[in-house]
């Protein structure tokens, strides 16, 4: 199968340094010091056409209180783009399942079949207390199990009756649409994270860890997909990119990009990040340890990002032959999707898509984007 490419919509603004993703406690994770460039329509608007442009599938919008909301700005943007799909990131305890079915079929009929679905059960307790979500970590995601069964159950445009522990509802449904039914991404580290990807995902998400890391996951997912009746579960990664032509040029950025982080400020990003109950978080915090040395923990794997922001903390770093060798190394783990960013994200779109990205479509391993075809008539 070949390699899914995708990009990062960056809705809690973008600069040249480490622009965190989300908030820990009250101080916040990667502070606004570091965003030059507010996540204004107008700009958000310029990535994805340059997005569209390099030949990216979709764009990922992250979902949470230090960002635009992903539904109202993805369903913006689908007007001024035309091929590019929408990867929408939303929280399951936040909102109805059967209105989450009526959103994704109106966002399918709007863009015409563009939407893919990340549903993101939230590992941070002071955010998810924020929007009024008080259940513990393995109790949200027994809650996404059942949100995920109503989400599908009401796409089919057939009524719908369900009971759950969380969900009740009768005759659920929303109008199809000629493209079906959105595929869901789905990510998580715990057992509990795992056992609700593999019984109901279509594709599980990762964050960047070490490809020996990876497959030793990748393998139990196999097992466990398979043992739950979803053997066709597909699996992405979550990475930021820095290539240029040389290795000394990416890793010269790749420190100047740390080299202003105090160490008060690290210290207290690691503090934030450790009030998380998120299992993923704990492991990408254990790759290196908030230190400043010894960064590079796999050739070309980089957990700087890690020091202060939160959620994918690792990024791909050197050349671009160099890159493009360990996009193909997680490739042939398994890997089918791939979500880049790198800062600023319209810069380094063009970065990726014109030097790995390239190799990696004269190696074959990336194809050409497809528009979304109808899986029925009007």
């Amino acid at each position: 199968m070949s390699l899914h490419l995708h990009w990062y919509l960056p809705t809690n603004g973008d600069g040249r340094g480490i622009v965190g993703s989300g908030r820990a406690g009250s101080s916040g994770i990667g502070d606004s010091e570091a965003v030059e460039r507010p996540p204004d329509i107008d700009y958000l608007g310029q990535i994805a056409r340059s997005a569209e442009q390099l030949g990216f599938e979709a764009m990922l919008t992250p979902t949470g209180s230090w960002c635009e909301d992903a539904w109202l700005t993805t369903a913006a943007l689908s007007q001024v783009t035309s091929r590019l799909r929408f990867l929408v990131a939303f929280r399951p305890g936040f909102l109805s399942p059967t209105l989450a079915a009526q959103q994704a079929q109106t966002f399918q009929r709007i863009s015409a079949g563009r939407l893919y679905l990340n549903v993101v059960t939230g590992g941070d307790p002071v955010e998810q207390r924020r929007f009024g979500d008080y259940l513990s970590h393995d109790e949200r995601y027994a809650r996404t199990a059942e949100f995920l069964q109503v989400l599908r159950g009401a796409s089919g445009g057939t009524p719908f009756d369900f009971t759950g522990k969380y969900f009740q509802v009768q005759g659920a449904t929303s109008r199809p649409s000629r493209w079906g039914t959105p595929p869901v991404f789905f990510g998580g580290a715990s057992p509990a994270a795992e056992d609700v990807a593999a019984a109901h995902a279509d594709v599980y998400l990762a964050w960047g860890e070490t490809p020996p890391q990876l497959k030793e996951r990748l393998d139990r997912m196999r097992e466990k997909a398979a043992a739950a009746g979803n053997p066709g579960l597909r699996f992405g990664i979550r990475l930021h990119v820095l290539g240029r032509d040389t290795a000394s040029q990416a890793w010269d950025e790749a420190n100047r990009m740390i080299e202003n982080l105090s160490p008060e400020r690290i210290a207290s990003a690691q503090a934030d990040l450790a009030k998380m109950d998120s299992v993923g978080q704990r492991r990408m915090q254990d790759l290196h340890g908030g230190r400043r040395e010894d960064l590079e923990i796999y050739p070309n794997l980089w957990a700087g990002y890690g020091l202060v922001r939160g959620g994918a903390g690792t990024a791909l770093v050197g050349s671009h032959e160099q890159v493009a060798e360990r996009l193909e190394e997680y490739h042939a783990l398994g890997i089918d999707h791939a979500i880049l960013s790198g800062q600023p994200h319209l810069e380094e779109a063009y970065w990726f898509a014109e030097g790995a990205g390239r190799l990696l479509r004269r190696r074959g391993i990336v194809k050409e984007v497809q528009p979304p075809v109808p899986v029925s008539g009007p």
